[in-house]
């Protein structure tokens, strides 16, 4: 693993595409912006309104302990009266930091399933490419 790389692996600030399961089966995907701070991060997602469509906004706080990864989900009041619990994510980072899959609660397991995020190559890609391409 190089320099980038091993950065990368120790910072989890991007863009996250996920897709959250409940236990019945639907689906919803949701775009995670994070930004971290040695182990701490915070960010926002937004996702498709299972209820009346459109898009909903939250904002995210979490941490990072090795390769354990927790954090909260807060829906913004405009989202309506269905997005009023907070939602507790916790999750496994792969090795390469590329992905995160856990398993997601609402309240004392009042409805939970699985999440999967996987993070956007973005800049990190161009800029192996690039050294690639000198070597």
């Amino acid at each position: 693993m190089g320099e980038g790389a091993r950065a990368d692996a120790e910072n989890l600030t991007g863009v996250w595409n996920g897709l959250y399961t409940y236990s019945h089966g639907e689906s919803v995907s949701f775009v995670a912006t994070l930004i971290d701070a040695g182990g701490s991060f915070s960010g926002s997602i937004h996702e498709p309104c299972s209820y009346r469509g459109g898009t909903i906004y939250a904002m995210l706080a979490g941490a990072r302990q090795g390769s354990a990864v927790s954090f909260l989900k807060t829906y913004e009041k405009s989202a309506g009266p269905q997005y009023v619990a907070s939602v507790q994510y916790e999750g496994a980072l792969n090795a390469d930091a590329t992905e995160i899959e856990g398993r997601w609660t609402i309240g004392a397991v009042v409805l939970s399933g699985k999440f999967l995020m996987i993070r956007s190559a973005g800049k990190a890609v161009e800029v192996e490419q690039k050294v690639s391409e000198r070597v």
